[in-house]
């Protein structure tokens, strides 16, 4: 184990230690080949595979932190340890945080849920067109990203860079690294992520309040739950206290991270302890047994799914299952990756936290150790059904391609097929055969099937995931 520092947040009983130690040896993969026996993994054997140098984890079991862990190191240079109290960026989890304090302005009537958001905004505005003539911008849709609005992350600043301002990020104006905000959908017709959307958020927050964001979002939220090693800006004394972040490759970000400005989308730095008494007051509230910062009614519309995705106001919602909703958002800056997930009517949940662009896919590995442990419902192994392979259909497989502006290839080792593309992790992935003639690998949720012509060359790939991506073999 690469050495970790534990702490006890509820009773550190003999049942308390073993579930953690049946966690951090269940690892799993998201798929098994039926028929095939299932080989657990150690959370220190993928954390050195996936080159993560550090996770922290807190898990939620009864609507309380049954255990909060660090693994590994914060900065491999000092090798200074995880412990619980070490700062991560939270990434597009301060989505959800932001918008609890948006939503408790609504209920003290200092801002609109669906007015248009132009009325309140002072210090700018967002620039009218055709779009916004039809349908206004409201903090509903920006809230819920179906506003319209463009922009959907942000690559952050390196240390000798400089900072924009919220008004140069939303125009698009020098220092700014990223494109202006603006509407460029019919406000309400699709859904579609935007960041930009938050920082319109953090201006309307700040012009109607006339308080800084930061102050604002400790005034509203982060005190009033407990969460005390919080804060959209990273004092001083603090510095000693957070995670360096990592690339891909294992290498330290220049100058140990990104800033984010834009606050409101990425700008929090938080511990897994802290966002796990974020998802307890969203559990406890919606219950009807807390209103530390919004009422049962407005958290429910927090947790109610748009009609156009499975986003409600500020948090990704699961269906309805056994008569429970799941909850939670992740979050990805440069060198870090998080997850927050939970369960609505069980008062479970874990939150993770990783400082490495690999840290996703052990994130969920933990996750589905966790399921199994704790009986949910989600994040459970698929088993599916491989075929038999063709050596000789593998060497016409083999070479690269263009998948959706990623570049892809495609190895044949024998009767073993491999493939490699930065969408699917740092490191190739086996695929194998189905019986519809499709190739799926262990490791993503993620169907490829080879397109030929009628000569039956191999001409191109179509990927099926999340989304259906089609592209051209080149060599």
């Amino acid at each position: 184990m690469l050495g970790y520092v534990t702490q006890a947040v509820a009773d550190d009983t003999a049942a308390i230690a073993e579930h953690i130690r049946h966690v951090e040896n269940g690892l799993l993969p998201p798929a098994v080949i039926k028929g095939r026996p299932v080989q657990p993994m150690r959370l220190s054997d993928r954390m050195e595979a996936l080159k993560v140098p550090g996770i922290s984890i807190a898990l939620i079991n009864h609507g309380k932190i049954e255990w909060a862990r660090g693994y590994g190191y914060a900065d491999l240079a000092s090798k200074r340890p995880v412990t619980v109290e070490t700062r991560f960026q939270a990434a597009s989890i301060s989505k959800s945080v932001t918008a609890m304090a948006a939503l408790a302005l609504v209920e003290r009537g200092t801002l609109s849920l669906d007015g248009d958001v132009n009325q309140q905004l002072v210090s700018w505005k967002l620039p009218a067109n055709a779009y916004t003539a039809q349908q206004a911008v409201t903090l509903r849709g920006l809230l819920s990203h179906t506003a319209g609005v463009n922009v959907h992350g942000f690559q952050g600043y390196a240390y000798n860079q400089d900072v924009p301002t919220l008004l140069q990020i939303l125009d698009g104006k020098k220092p700014a690294n990223s494109a202006a905000v603006r509407v460029t959908a019919l406000p309400g017709s699709a859904w579609s992520y935007s960041g930009g959307g938050y920082s319109i958020v953090q201006l309307l927050m700040t012009d109607t309040t006339q308080e800084s964001f930061p102050a604002l979002m400790k005034k509203i939220v982060l005190d009033k739950l407990g969460m005390t090693h919080s804060s959209f800006e990273l004092p001083a004394q603090w510095q000693a206290m957070t995670a360096s972040a990592y690339l891909a490759d294992g290498k330290p970000v220049s100058g140990n991270w990104h800033r984010y400005p834009e606050l409101a989308a990425a700008g929090l730095w938080t511990t897994p302890s802290d966002l796990a008494r974020f998802a307890i007051e969203i559990q406890q509230s919606s219950a009807g047994k807390s209103n530390k910062v919004l009422s049962q009614e407005m958290t429910r519309k927090m947790l109610t799914r748009s009609k156009l995705s499975d986003y409600g106001l500020g948090l990704f919602v699961g269906a309805v299952r056994d008569e429970h909703e799941s909850f939670g958002h992740t979050g990805g800056n440069m060198g870090i990756r998080t997850m927050m997930t939970a369960f609505n009517s069980t008062g479970q949940g874990a939150t993770l936290m990783t400082n490495s662009d690999n840290g996703a896919e052990l994130i969920q590995e933990v996750l589905r150790a966790i399921s199994v442990e704790y009986g949910w419902t989600d994040y459970r192994v698929i088993e599916k059904v491989a075929v038999a392979g063709d050596a000789g259909e593998y060497k016409k497989f083999a070479g690269e391609y263009a998948v959706a502006s990623f570049p892809v290839v495609v190895t044949a080792d024998g009767d073993r097929l491999h493939i490699k593309a930065q969408p699917l992790g740092a490191f190739q992935q086996e695929l194998f055969p189905d019986v519809n003639g499709n190739y799926f690998m262990l490791n993503n949720d993620v169907t490829v099937h080879f397109e030929k012509d009628a000569s039956g060359i191999v001409t191109g790939m179509t990927v099926h995931g999340k989304n259906k991506s089609s592209g051209k073999k080149i060599k």
